[in-house]
């Protein structure tokens, strides 16, 4: 992952201690997690074993969610070794076909042809600084037919201010721009790509996928505690899943 700078790395250095430092908590939300409906519904005859590569696997509640819909292996690949550590911990504590490799995409340093399945879920294209790079590497794991799945905050979420009382646009954000500062826990002051869902669809497409599945969603993957913002109401769009095969 190139950040854009050392503020970048620095602001997941300290956010990548909520790993660590709450490692029983998850532990027993790893207990019962599980994929959303709408990834499910996706997947739910994609996963079942199959061999699927996690790049960017954070925490790894995903991994172990994946591993419980049936996967035969889920392999999470994360430049962060406190994030690693943390999952692959969890993964044996819990008995599940997980591991875990330390590698800043898109040099995952895996096998050509090792997956049937490449997830990446919920945070991970925003802080990818070259889609083409990116998306030839999923590439390259799969097997022929192979899977590329994405549930990823929508391009539109930036513009969203978290009032209460009504759907308002950001002053200091704007759809075509390339980049912002994240202002919020826990990557204060990293620096988020943006891309349009157009530009994100068309880098798939070059890639060399072929798309069956495209959706957005009203629901935010992720809210911080404590806040209800008129953007999460159901109006206007919070999250997109794409669901492409390996042409």
């Amino acid at each position: 992952m190139d950040v854009t700078g050392d503020e970048t790395r620095a602001a997941w250095a300290v956010a990548s201690r909520k790993y660590t430092d709450e490692y029983d908590v998850l532990l027993e939300q790893a207990r019962t997690a599980e994929l959303f409906p709408a990834e499910v519904a996706a997947l739910g005859e994609v996963v079942p074993g199959a061999d699927v590569v996690h790049p960017m696997s954070g925490h790894g509640l995903d991994d172990i969610a994946l591993a419980r819909l049936g996967a035969r292996s889920v392999h999470g690949v994360d430049y962060s070794e406190p994030a690693l550590s943390s999952a692959r911990r969890r993964a044996e504590a819990l008995g599940l076909p997980c591991r875990y490799t330390a590698a800043t995409m898109p040099d995952s340093g895996l096998d050509d042809a090792c997956a049937d399945v490449v997830y990446t879920g919920k945070g991970a294209l925003i802080w990818v600084p070259d889609l083409p790079a990116f998306l030839a590497e999923c590439r390259r794991l799969l097997r022929p037919g192979g899977r590329f799945y994405v549930y990823e905050a929508h391009p539109t979420v930036p513009l969203w201010a978290w009032d209460d009382d009504e759907i308002r646009v950001r002053p200091d954000r704007g759809y075509f721009e390339r980049s912002h500062v994240n202002d919020t826990f826990p990557a204060h002051g990293a620096v988020e790509r943006q891309r349009t869902l157009a530009e994100t669809v068309m880098a798939c497409l070059r890639a060399g996928f072929t798309i069956e599945h495209l959706e957005e969603h009203p629901e935010p993957f992720w809210r911080p505690a404590g806040l209800d913002a008129a953007a999460w109401d159901g109006r206007v769009p919070n999250a997109f899943s794409l669901l492409a095969r390996r042409s």
